[in-house]
C-alpha cells in the first residue's frame, strides 16, 4: 500500500499540475472520511501519511472543553477527564487515540477517490486563479462561452469569468462567440461557478481602455486622474500631463480622433468628454461642466458643495439631458454641485444675509445697522466675531475699540453657553447615534432637542422631518437616514 500511495501521489501531482503536498492533504482527508464511515459518522478522525515511506496512521480525537461546555461526547472531552490522560493538556487541545488500520473495501475506496478528486479540482481552480492574479491584469479579454440567465460566461485562457447582466452596457447585444473586453471588478472566492467578476460599466473600464490606446500613459508622460460614466451614452475623464511638452487632451484624442474613437466603439458609441484635471477644485468643476460657461463659483468646504452660477442660456447646457452633464461633473470632481442662475444666486445670498443679520441681532443683542456692518465686513458667524484677530476688527471704521471688545465678549459668552448646553444634550444621546457615519456633535445635539436620542429614533424619521428639525439639506438627510436603517437589513 505504501509504495502504491507514493506512486499515486506522484502521478496525480503531475497530471493535475498541483503540488504533491496538496495531493497528500487530499488523501489524508479522504482516508479520514472513509475511516469515519467504518467506526462512527459522528467522530473526528485525523490521518497522517508519511511523505517518505507512504505509510499512514489514523487517530480518533476529542476536543478539550470546559466541563459545563461539554455538548457532544463523540467529539468533545471535559478538561477534568482529559487531564487524567494527559496532565499537561490545555483547553482547545485534543486527546487522541490511535486506530487500528481499517480495511476500506470497495465502497470506502470509492468514497476516498471522490474526496481526492474534489480536493484536487479545488486546488487546480485555486492555482489557475492564483496564476491569473499574479499577472495583475485588470483588463480581461476573452470569448463569450455561454449565456446563463442573461449573464455572460467569458473564457480567457484557462480561466472562466462572469460578466453579470447589470455590469453590461445597456442595450448592447452580446452573443456566444463574441470577443469582448471587460474590467476585473472583484474576486468572489466563495462562488461555486466563476470566481472572477467582470464589468463593462465601471468607470475604471474606460480608464483601462485609454491606457491600452494611449502609450504615453504607460510611459508616465500623462495620467487619467478620474472618470465618470453614464454607460453607453456619455462619459467624462479628467487628464493630467506630467510633461509640459505633452497635451493630454490631444494625446487621448489621437490623430483624426483615432484613439478616442477606438474607445467609443468598444463602449457601444459612448461619447467621451476629455477635460484637464486641476488641483483647484473650483477650476476642476469649471472644466467638468464644459461645454457650459460658468460665471462664478461659491465653495462650501464644510458641506463639500459648490454653488455654480451660469446665465440663463447656459443653464440647460450645464444641466444636460436628464441632468446628465451636472451629474457626471459632480461624480468626476467628487463635489456636490448646485447649479443656479444669477437671479437665483442673488436671492440665495440675500436669504443667507437675512439669516445672518437675524442671528447677529438676536444673539449679540445689536440693532440692524451694527449687524449690517458686520455682514458688509465679511462676518458670517458668531465664531468669526469671537475669534477673528483683534487687529482686523479694530480696522472697522464704524466701531470704536470699546464696541469691538464688547461684541467679542458677547459672542464668546454665547458660544460658551451653547457649548455647555450641547454637552448636556449629548449626555442623553446613545453611542450608536453619535458614532454614525455623517453625524457630528452639533447635529446630534439638535436631534436630542427634538427627542431623537438613538439610532433607531433617527431611522424612523422621514427626510422632510429631519430637514425641518435640523436645517440640513435633503441629500445629507437622506444619507443619514439610509445609514441609520442599514442594520435593519443586515
Amino acid at each position: 500500500m505504501s509504495r502504491e500511495m507514493l506512486l499515486l501521489v506522484d502521478a496525480l501531482a503531475r497530471e493535475k499540475n498541483v503540488t504533491k503536498e496538496i495531493v497528500f492533504g487530499a488523501l489524508e482527508l479522504a482516508l479520514a472520511s472513509a475511516t469515519k464511515k467504518k467506526i462512527a459518522e459522528e467522530s473526528d478522525v485525523r490521518v497522517t501519511i508519511d511523505r517518505t515511506t507512504g505509510n499512514f496512521d489514523s487517530f480518533r480525537r476529542w476536543e478539550v472543553v470546559e466541563d459545563e461546555a461539554l455538548e457532544d461526547e463523540a467529539l468533545q472531552i471535559s478538561l477534568e477527564k482529559a487531564r487524567e490522560i494527559d496532565p499537561d493538556i490545555e483547553l482547545g487541545g485534543f486527546i487522541e487515540e490511535p486506530l487500528e488500520p481499517v480495511d476500506f473495501g470497495r465502497i470506502g475506496a470509492q468514497a476516498a477517490k471522490q474526496v481526492i478528486l474534489q480536493k484536487i479540482r479545488d486546488a487546480e481552480r485555486e492555482q489557475v486563479l492564483t496564476d491569473f492574479l499574479a499577472r495583475k491584469e485588470h483588463l480581461v479579454t476573452g470569448t463569450i462561452k455561454r449565456i446563463e440567465r442573461g449573464n455572460a460566461i467569458i473564457e480567457s485562457g484557462k480561466i472562466e469569468a462572469l460578466l453579470p447582466r447589470d455590469q453590461m452596457i445597456p442595450k448592447e447585444n452580446l452573443r456566444v462567440g463574441d470577443r469582448v473586453k471587460a474590467y476585473l471588478l472583484r474576486i468572489d472566492r466563495n462562488a461555486r461557478g466563476p470566481q472572477i467578476i467582470l464589468s463593462r460599466t465601471a468607470p475604471e473600464f474606460i480608464i483601462k481602455l485609454f491606457e491600452l490606446e494611449v502609450p504615453e500613459i504607460d510611459d508616465g508622460l500623462m495620467e487619467i486622474k478620474a472618470a465618470a460614466r453614464d454607460p453607453g451614452v456619455r462619459a467624462k475623464i479628467a487628464v493630467k500631463s506630467n510633461d509640459q511638452r505633452v497635451d493630454p487632451i490631444g494625446t487621448c484624442i489621437g490623430m483624426r480622433g483615432a484613439r478616442v474613437n477606438a474607445v467609443t466603439n468598444e463602449l457601444g458609441g459612448e461619447r467621451v468628454d476629455i477635460i484637464n484635471w486641476s488641483a483647484d477644485p473650483a477650476q476642476f468643476v469649471v472644466g467638468a461642466l464644459a461645454p457650459a460657461e460658468v460665471l462664478s463659483i461659491v465653495v462650501d468646504e464644510d458641506r463639500h458643495t459648490m454653488d455654480v452660477v451660469v446665465n440663463e442660456e447656459n443653464l440647460a447646457i450645464a444641466i444636460g439631458r436628464g441632468g446628465q452633464n451636472v451629474r457626471l461633473a459632480s461624480e468626476l470632481a467628487g463635489w456636490n454641485i448646485n447649479l443656479m442662475t444669477e437671479e437665483e444666486s442673488e436671492k440665495k445670498a440675500e436669504a443667507e444675509q437675512a439669516a445672518t443679520r437675524l442671528l447677529f441681532m438676536e444673539k449679540l443683542d445689536v440693532d440692524e445697522d451694527v449687524a449690517n456692518v458686520l455682514i458688509e465686513e465679511g462676518f458670517s458667524s458668531l465664531e468669526e466675531v469671537a475669534y477673528v484677530p483683534l487687529a482686523e476688527m479694530l480696522e472697522i471704521e464704524a466701531f470704536d475699540e470699546a464696541s469691538v471688545h464688547e461684541l467679542r465678549e458677547r459672542a464668546r459668552n454665547i458660544l460658551l453657553t451653547e457649548a455647555i448646553v450641547t454637552e448636556e444634550q449629548l449626555e442623553q444621546v446613545s453611542d450608536d447615534l453619535l458614532s454614525l457615519d455623517g453625524m457630528d456633535k452639533q447635529l446630534a445635539a439638535k436631534l436630542a432637542q427634538n427627542g431623537v436620542k438613538a439610532r433607531d429614533d433617527l431611522a424612523d424619521l422621514a427626510i422632510d422631518e429631519l430637514t425641518d428639525m435640523t436645517g440640513i439639506d435633503p441629500e445629507r438627510a437622506k444619507a443619514l437616514i439610509t445609514t441609520a436603517r442599514a442594520h435593519w437589513f443586515e
